[in-house]
Parts: structure tokens; C-alpha cells; sequence
């Protein structure tokens, strides 16, 4: 443990007061993780550094449920500062602190760790290395409640799984905890483990060296990669690949690491994956991650979306359907590869952006793979599971714990499905396709509301800002009222319609097309012998009551 003899009486009076702050609610926590969550505000001390890389080099100890190592960080400093802040989960003891290979004082309190030099932290390029280790928490309900999964397979290999996205890397590595800032240069990660077990881990393998009873597996990515995403698996795995071609003629492997006991299942899921990712491709453009790979881990939770590395936890059973057996774990994960992993949310009050979207991509597929009919019926699967208890955007500087919610996913993916009635299917979907791949540097940039908000105005050539509030920061419903008038009338009336909007209605003599809004409170007159339909395919998040 590190003293703070060396803290300069400045610096010490900015760290007692901090500490004050993060440390009181740790007390009662004993080792529960379930008060931690990503994001949040943007400390101002972690607001003045730009992660450019993170080399992470661990030794795991299965049997004693504990990890052992360091993280290099290579960073950015906009401007000099006394005090460099990261983020560590308390469960992990920090045993020394480097910078530029001098030791550094530092004070680990709360999930804090904040290092003091001698002389200040100037603005340019810094390397700080921190050797740490300990037992980090053990996750409750994987993936939604994170950790270490430390479990075995059914031929009792040991099966180690990391899942952070609620509680953000922190959980196990010292980092920067904030959804704004990625390593522009990608990720070393250097892992130790018994030998016999393989690692799967982000980017392309670059080596496994054997030692006398260990071996050390070393996972690059040069990509920018959300910390959630720097994790990897252990287990007695075997790889299946096959080579892929993109939709711009790109060869990337699609690798399977799978338990060798279920090495039968293998050929199956990369199938399923070679098709998932043609229509991914339709819609979303080229696979983003063409000089890496497309990467799926068998796990024994649930998956998630880590890049080039989605995890997979559905046992190998699938949805049947006429001539197409499927996976939603296998597809919705993977559409996080350009919804989340290539276009991320600058802050967790955004989120609604790549669940809404990864959701909608469910829908795409039965639209592709089934048809129109079963892409309405999903759409109303999806309708039918809004709470709408409060808007899906609540303001800026939120952690995730404040925003994660099923509206995310079923709202968000709504308003996409608005958008495309709205729009027209000729406009809607290639903006949708050139949102993701005409954007400039999107593997660099960081997204929010009303950057998604102003491209479809941009792409529509409507103002569709009215709607996108409505949608995402308003629990309100579209409300009309149909008055019948006589025995073959009726009146319908639009109560708060945000924009003039297109509106269908089915009567007795098929579809009427016409549009509505709430300016000029008029009512549409329906001639009609049976009672008419408002919005019969559902386009709109709506209320109807009929008089």
C-alpha cells in the first residue's frame, strides 16, 4: 500500500474531499456491485485525458478465483493536471503505479484510484502502467448483473466468463469508465491461464507461448473498442472456422470458439451466422470489422455483444419457422457489431441508439428472411412490450443503471419503424444504410439524439424533430378519437399529432391514404359499412378510442 506523503497539501485537500464523496456508500456494500453502473457525468479529471490504448496483462488464477497483472494505459492529457483519476473496482488491491517507469504515489479508495507525482502531469502523451490484483466480484445474473463468471463444463473443465456492461470494465481492469472515450489504437491483451484451456478474446489472436504449466494468449485490436467490450472468455474451447466474403468482396474468418463437448453444434451456428451477417450487410452496410474477424464464444449466460467476439448462450436451440431456424441471442448481438460497437453513444442517456436499433435489425430479419407479414408481427411483439412508464431520453450525463430499460429496445426500435412509414420505404432505408457507412471516421466518433434526430430530418427533407421528441422524450401515446356519426359514418379526429403524418385507414372499400395533424383540428369524415381501422399495420404508437 502506497502513502500519501509525497501528496502536495493542494492536491491532498482536492482527494480528502473526494474521497469523502465515493467512499460513503462502499460501507454497506460489502462486496455487492449492485449500486456500481457505467457513465454517469464526466469527472473533470478524467474529462482532460484521452485513452489512446490500453495493454492489459493478467494471470488468472481459476482455482483461487483471482487475478493478477497490470494495465499499461497510453494516454492524452489536454492539459497539465496535479492528479490522474481512474476508475477500479475496490475488490482489487493496486500495488504500485508507474509513469514513464518512475513510481508514482497514488490513493486507492472507494472505486477510485488517483495518482500524484512529484511534479505535475503535463499535457501531451502519458504512459502509466498500474500493477494490481485480488479476487474481482462474481457476477449475480450474468449479463445484466456483471462480473466473473468461475463455473465448469459438463466434462468439469474450468469455464471462466467476464461480463461488465452494466458496471463498465472497472470491474476488473483500472480504466477510464466512460461510454465518450475509446483507445483509438485498440487493445493488447496478454491473458495466463492453465495450459490446455484457450482464451477467446477481441481482434486477432497474435500468439499463444506455452510455459511449464501455463499459457500466455495474446489478443490484439487495433480497432477503438468500448472498455464493456475489453473481456475475454476461458474454457476448453475448440475453434471452427470458415472464411467469409463481405458485400464489398473483403475475406474475414468467421471463428467459432466452442466447448469441445458441443463441437457437433459448430457447423450449425456458423450457418446460421454466414446468413445473419448477408442480411446484416443488406441493410447496414459491409461487416465493420473486416481486418479482424467474426468472432462467436459459447458461453453459460446469455450473450452479449463484446466485438468480433459476440457470446452466445442459447444451448444450441433455436426459433423454428418455415425452411429458417432462428437465434434472436445470436442475432441481436450481432447487430451490436455496427449498432453500438461501430456507431456508439457518446453517454448512456443515449443508449435508446444501439438497442433500438440492434432491435429493429431482429425485425429486418424476418422482413428478409420471412416476409412482410412476419415483420409486422414482430413489430407488434415489440408494441406490446412498451411500459412507456417514462421517456426514453432523460437529459445528458446519465449512467446506465438511470437508462436501462425494455423501452429502450422496443421503443427505440419503434420510432424506427415510424420513421420508415413516415418516410417512405425509397428514402427510409438507404438513409438507414448510409447513416452507418458514409458517416465520416465512425469508428472515432461518438453519437447522441440529435445527431441521429438531425440526418433523418437531413435524409426526409422534413422537419422531424417534433417526432423524434415525441417518441423519445414523451411518454404520450398518438390519441385519436372515431366518432360513429350514422349507421355507415364516422368522424375521426387527431388529438396531438407532433408533424403532419401519413395515415392509413381500412374501411369496407379497402385502404384510405391521407394525412392528419393537430394544427387545424379538423375532422376526417369515413364512409364506411363495417367500422373503420385506424393505422391497421400498426406504424403508430397509438391510442384509439372509439365513441
Amino acid at each position: 500500500m502506497s502513502t500519501m506523503r509525497n501528496i502536495r497539501p493542494a492536491v491532498l485537500s482536492f482527494i480528502t474531499v473526494f474521497l469523502l464523496t465515493v467512499s460513503a456508500p462502499l460501507k454497506a456494500q460489502n462486496r455487492d456491485i449492485s449500486y456500481m453502473s457505467s457513465g454517469g457525468k464526466l469527472k473533470p479529471l478524467q474529462a482532460i485525458m484521452d485513452i489512446r490504448h490500453y495493454t492489459l496483462v493478467l494471470d488468472v488464477d481459476i482455482p483461487g478465483q483471482a487475478i493478477e497483472g497490470y494495465v499499461e494505459i497510453d494516454l492524452n492529457l489536454s492539459q497539465p493536471t496535479d492528479t490522474l483519476l481512474f476508475d477500479l473496482v475496490h475488490f482489487l488491491t493496486v500495488r504500485q503505479v508507474e509513469a514513464g517507469k518512475v513510481k508514482q504515489s497514488f490513493v486507492q479508495k472507494g472505486d477510485s484510484v488517483l495518482i500524484t507525482g512529484k511534479n505535475r502531469f503535463e499535457a501531451g502523451k502519458q504512459v502509466i502502467r498500474i500493477s494490481y490484483g485480488g479476487k474481482p466480484p462474481v457476477a449475480v445474473r450474468p449479463p445484466w448483473k456483471g462480473g466473473f463468471t468461475w463455473t465448469k463444463d459438463k466434462s468439469n473443465n474450468p469455464w471462466v466468463v467476464i461480463n461488465c456492461q452494466l458496471e463498465g470494465g472497472k470491474v476488473y481492469f483500472p480504466c477510464k469508465d466512460h461510454p465518450s472515450d475509446e483507445p483509438n489504437e485498440g487493445v493488447d491483451l496478454f491473458i495466463t491461464i492453465p495450459k490446455g484451456l484457450s482464451v477467446a478474446g477481441p481482434g486477432l489472436l497474435q500468439s499463444v507461448k506455452d510455459l511449464k504449466n501455463k499459457s500466455t494468449w495474446h489478443w490484439k485490436t487495433q480497432y477503438t473498442i468500448s472498455n464493456y467490450c475489453v473481456v475475454f472468455n476461458i474454457a476448453k474451447y475448440e475453434v471452427v472456422r470458415r472464411p467469409y466474403t463481405t458485400i464489398e468482396g473483403h475475406t474475414v474468418p468467421i471463428e467459432f470458439y466452442v466447448l469441445a463437448e458441443d463441437l457437433a453444434h459448430a457447423e450449425k451456428v456458423i450457418d446460421i451466422r454466414q446468413r445473419d451477417t448477408r442480411i446484416m450487410e443488406k441493410y447496414f452496410g459491409e461487416y465493420p470489422w473486416v481486418k479482424e474477424k467474426i468472432g462467436i464464444a459459447q458461453v453459460p449466460n446469455p450473450g452479449m455483444e463484446h466485438q468480433t467476439m459476440i457470446t452466445y448462450g442459447d444451448r444450441f436451440t433455436y426459433e423454428q419457422y418455415p425452411g429458417v431456424d432462428y437465434s434472436a441471442n445470436l442475432l441481436h448481438e450481432f447487430a451490436h457489431e455496427w449498432w453500438a460497437n461501430k456507431i456508439t453513444n457518446k453517454d448512456w442517456a443515449h443508449m435508446w441508439i444501439q438497442e433500438g436499433f440492434a432491435t429493429y435489425a431482429e425485425a429486418l430479419f424476418f422482413k428478409e428472411a420471412l416476409g412482410e407479414n412476419a415483420y409486422d408481427s414482430l413489430m407488434l411483439r415489440f408494441k406490446l412490450a412498451i411500459r412507456n412508464e417514462k421517456p426514453v431520453v432523460q437529459g445528458e450525463g446519465l449512467n446506465m443503471a438511470q437508462v436501462y430499460n425494455g423501452d429502450i429496445y422496443h421503443k427505440g426500435a419503434f420510432l424506427l419503424h415510424t420513421l420508415r412509414f413516415v418516410m417512405g420505404d425509397s428514402v427510409f432505408f438507404p438513409a438507414l444504410r448510409k447513416f452507418i457507412t458514409d458517416l465520416k471516421y465512425p469508428y472515432d466518433r461518438f453519437f447522441t439524439t440529435a445527431d441521429v434526430q438531425k440526418f433523418f430530418c437531413d435524409a426526409s427533407g422534413k422537419d422531424l424533430s417534433p417526432l423524434f421528441d415525441f417518441y423519445l422524450r414523451t411518454n404520450k401515446t398518438l390519441d385519436f378519437e372515431l366518432h360513429k356519426t350514422g349507421p355507415e359514418t364516422y368522424q375521426l379526429k387527431t388529438l396531438n399529432s407532433p408533424v403532419t403524418l401519413p395515415l392509413d385507414i381500412l374501411t369496407d372499400q379497402g385502404i384510405i391514404k391521407t394525412a392528419v395533424n393537430t394544427e387545424d383540428q379538423k375532422s376526417f369524415r369515413i364512409n364506411s359499412k363495417t367500422q373503420p381501422v385506424i393505422d391497421p399495420k400498426g406504424y403508430y404508437f397509438k391510442k384509439v378510442t372509439i365513441y
